[in-house]
Parts: structure tokens; C-alpha cells; sequence
């Protein structure tokens, strides 16, 4: 079963203007072939379908732990689409009476992914940078422990590259803040599935292939997460179990070269995260409703009914 924690895993910058096209460049790291749904559906059904459960156990509880942290990566992501999309965090225009008979916006017409407002009301969407869905042929699940670890270190080292272009690509502190993090984690899990590859083929795979090579001095928005040593953790997910990811991601074993140097360790649970930002309604795009505050005045009715 999943946990769910109603925050982020970090803490995001609130959008100081909207920026509908820097979000559709973020949709890329959701919905693109190695997003984050990628990499959340490869490990979601390779944990599903694996094969010898009790027998390869550190292997077994690698994946699914790093499933759950994939899952607060869509979140993450998504929140950071939406958020681009809503502009700075404000309270319920009450200026806006829902009047549309002057095209209020008319100049959502023109941004790169149109129907991220006209379909999802400015939300997040399982879907790339074009707009394109995302593809369940990008997930591979072979029930051979060997070839899916190899599979996802491949995904891991090329979902680097994928946020560094995007990194490359975006100006805005949203949006970078996002990508310094997920080059910070998913070095990570680039490095567990190469130290569990080693593991179980005795065989060196950084001789082989990069593990991986991109420098992250050379990303601001990376330096904090790595001086308080994210590069080094492996979370758990979970109150109690998963700690057998300790025979992959263990206290022996160093952090990757170029990187701040420390042991690696397991912390059981989540990382401590950040707030959820609020997403204003907008009347005159129907949303909460055509009356909004009587959904909001039965909404706290219920809430303090709850206390």
C-alpha cells in the first residue's frame, strides 16, 4: 500500500508572474519519454511483477522504494506545471463576477500548449512538451531482475540529461528549482541501480558506462540539496518497511566522485518537504463553480465539523 502525505518533497518558490510556456517546458519531465511517469511506471510494475520476492529481497525493496519516491516526483512536477500556469499564489479574484462575453482569455489562444488552459483549466496532464500523451510503451517490465536494473539505470542516466535540457532551457526560479533537485535525486537512483548491478553480477558498470557524469557544481539550485547530503540518502518511503535497500545502498559505500564526499545511508521514512501552494479559483473559468462561495461556506461546514 502507498502512504500519502499531503506535501511536496521540497519547497518550491512561488511563480513571481505566470508563465504558461515555461510550464509546457516543464511537461516535458512529466510526461516525456524519461519523465517522471516514465520512471514511476517502469518501477510501479517491475515492483508489481517481480519475480522471488523473499530470494532477491534488496533488490526487490530497492525498486519499490524508489516507486513511492517516483510517485512525489509526478507531484512535484505537476504542482510546478500548475502553479506556472496559475501565476503568484492569491486569494479568489472577487473582481471577477464570471463575465466570458469579452474573451477574457483571449490570450491563451497563443501559448505553446493551449489545451493545458482549455482542457485542464490551466492544471498539469500526463503529457510531454508538445502536448503529446504520455506512452505506456515507455515502461519495460521483463521479470528478469538484471535487465530491468539495467534498464533503469539506462532511464535514469538519460532523465538526467532530459532536466538538464530542460534546466537549459528555462529561466524562471520555479522551474529551476525543480530540475536542481531532480538532477540531485535522480543521481541517486542512477547510482543505486549501478551499485546493485554490481552487486549482482560482480561486474564494475561505471567501467562500462557514466555513473552519472553530469558535474552538478555546475547547477546553483543543486548545491543546497547537496550540502545537507540528499546525493547520499536513499529513502525508505515507508514507517517500517524497505530497510532491506541497505544491502544496496550501504554505509560502505561512498558518494559518487565530484560529488560532496560522506557515506551513503538509508533514512527510514520521507524527506520532511514543503507546503502544497494554493491555486486561486477563477470565476469566469468556471472553477470552483458558477458559486463559488457556497461551495466555499459548505466546505467549512464540513471541515469544522471534522475538528
Amino acid at each position: 500500500m502507498f502512504l500519502r502525505i499531503d506535501r511536496l518533497q521540497i519547497e518550491l518558490p512561488p511563480p513571481a508572474q505566470q508563465d504558461p510556456n515555461g510550464a509546457a517546458a516543464l511537461q516535458e519531465l512529466l510526461g516525456g519519454k524519461y519523465g517522471e511517469m516514465s520512471t514511476l511506471g517502469n518501477y510501479m510494475f517491475q515492483s508489481f511483477n517481480f519475480r522471488s520476492k523473499s530470494k532477491l529481497r534488496p533488490f526487490y525493496e530497492l525498486v519499490a522504494s524508489i516507486t513511492a519516491e517516483e510517485i512525489g516526483h509526478v507531484e512535484l512536477v505537476s504542482n510546478g506545471v500548475a502553479m506556472l500556469n496559475n501565476g503568484p499564489e492569491t486569494a479568489i479574484d472577487e473582481t471577477d463576477g464570471g463575465d466570458i462575453t469579452d474573451a477574457p482569455f483571449d490570450a491563451m489562444k497563443d501559448i505553446r500548449l493551449a489545451a493545458s488552459f482549455l482542457s485542464n483549466g490551466g492544471g498539469a496532464a500526463p503529457v510531454n512538451s508538445n502536448g503529446h500523451s504520455w506512452n505506456n510503451d515507455f515502461v519495460t517490465t521483463t521479470g528478469n531482475v538484471v535487465l530491468d536494473l539495467l534498464h533503469n539505470f539506462h532511464l535514469e542516466c538519460g532523465a538526467r540529461l532530459h532536466k538538464l535540457r530542460v534546466y537549459e532551457t528555462v529561466s524562471d526560479p520555479l522551474s529551476r528549482e525543480i530540475c536542481g533537485y531532480l538532477l540531485v535525486r535522480g543521481s541517486v537512483h542512477a547510482h543505486s541501480y549501478a551499485l546493485a548491478l554490481k552487486k549482482i553480477t560482480g561486474v564494475a558498470i561505471e567501467q562500462m558506462l557514466p555513473v552519472p557524469n553530469i558535474n552538478l557544481d555546475k547547477i546553483p539550485e543543486s548545491q543546497k540539496y547537496l550540502a545537507e547530503g540528499s546525493h547520499r540518502r536513499l529513502y525508505t518511503f515507508s514507517p517500517s518497511d524497505y530497510t532491506g535497500i541497505a544491502g544496496v545502498w550501504s554505509a560502505d559505500e561512498q558518494a559518487l566522485p565530484g560529488d560532496p564526499p560522506g557515506a551513503l545511508e538509508v533514512v527510514e521514512g520521507a524527506p520532511e518537504g514543503g507546503k502544497i501552494h494554493e491555486l486561486a479559483g477563477v470565476p469566469s473559468a468556471f472553477s470552483p463553480d458558477y458559486a463559488p462561495e457556497e461551495m466555499f461556506e459548505i466546505a467549512a461546514r464540513l471541515y469544522q465539523a471534522s475538528r
